[in-house]
């Protein structure tokens, strides 16, 4: 195991939908990325499977990392479909590498914005995979880097600024990196945000405007997982991000602006890790009819 990797666990890990092909798909960016390697994988028990409507034994999550980067894919049914509002953008370090993932990543899939020279970049393309999940890919120079991006539209259009002061007040070590709004011309209005960087917990996020029509927006088909330390810390996360959001069920939430969260206790992990069958099916029990999660009643069960 590569402990370097394993120094500092990662708080927030997006988390994707897939309707039954979770697996196929963590092989594919697998195969895609450098740096990249599976993780463990969970299965659906006899409680899980019941509610969830999904055959017992079968994947319920599988965890990997890309570039370094944590990821948890879960197999989840087709309730819910990946949108371009929320996308991952990949700072590349040469060219070869930009057009390499490009063409991996295009194969089957849709371009959204054609990959060529722009006026902000060398090299530049949005796509959307074979998956359904969207990629920006830029190259810039430097280090490979996988970031989210949210994409502000509809009624939520001109409040990426806003979001990103709200989520940097959350947490303790966060920064604002860059704010890059909108020029004359853009069709677009001046104070929104073309592109703009911060980090939550050293962990780098992505956010920008678009006015323009769209057809789609943000989706629980990706959440973000904040692991918390302790009940405090699911108490004050679960406050904030519900505040003129919406709870919904097993440490789902979204907040005001419809992004997704799931706000999970560590602890809920080794609990349901452990080799007895019988105490992680009751764990589970209690986690299927909590919202917010209660570390006390998961750890009597």
């Amino acid at each position: 195991m590569d402990t370097k990797t394993e120094s500092k666990k990662q708080k927030i890990v997006p988390f994707l939908w897939f309707a039954d092909n979770a697996e196929e798909a963590v092989k594919f960016y697998i195969s895609c990325f450098k740096n990249s390697k599976a993780g463990s994988i969970s299965r659906y028990d006899e409680a899980s499977a019941k509610a969830s409507g999904r055959p017992e034994g079968s994947v319920l999550t599988a965890s990997f990392q890309l570039n370094g980067q944590e990821f948890i894919a879960l197999n989840g049914g087709p309730v819910f479909k990946f949108t371009p509002c929320i996308s991952f953008f990949v700072d590349c370090e040469t060219e070869e590498e930009t057009n390499e993932l490009w063409e991996k990543l295009s194969k089957n899939g849709k371009v959204l914005m054609e990959f060529k020279t722009y006026p902000f970049s060398k090299k530049y393309g949005w796509i959307e995979d074979q998956f359904g999940l969207s990629w920006q890919l830029n190259f810039t120079g430097g280090k490979q880097k996988i970031n989210p991006l949210l994409m502000f539209t509809g009624k939520q259009a001109g409040k990426a600024g806003e979001a990103l002061r709200f989520y940097t007040s959350l947490f303790k070590k966060s920064e604002i990196i860059s704010v890059t709004h909108y020029a004359e011309g853009l069709g677009e209005p001046l104070e929104n945000v073309v592109h703009a960087r911060f980090s939550l917990d050293d962990e780098v996020f992505i956010v920008m405007d678009s006015s323009l029509k769209h057809d789609f927006n943000f989706t629980p088909a990706i959440s973000f997982t904040i692991y918390c330390e302790n009940q405090e810390e699911v108490d004050y996360f679960w406050s904030k991000l519900t505040a003129d959001g919406k709870e919904v069920e097993c440490g789902w939430l979204e907040d005001k602006y419809g992004v997704s969260w799931q706000i999970v206790p560590e602890i809920f992990m080794k609990l349901i890790s452990q080799p007895d069958k019988e105490k992680t099916k009751r764990v589970m029990q209690a986690m299927m009819k909590m919202k917010k999660f209660d570390i006390k009643k998961l750890e009597e069960a």
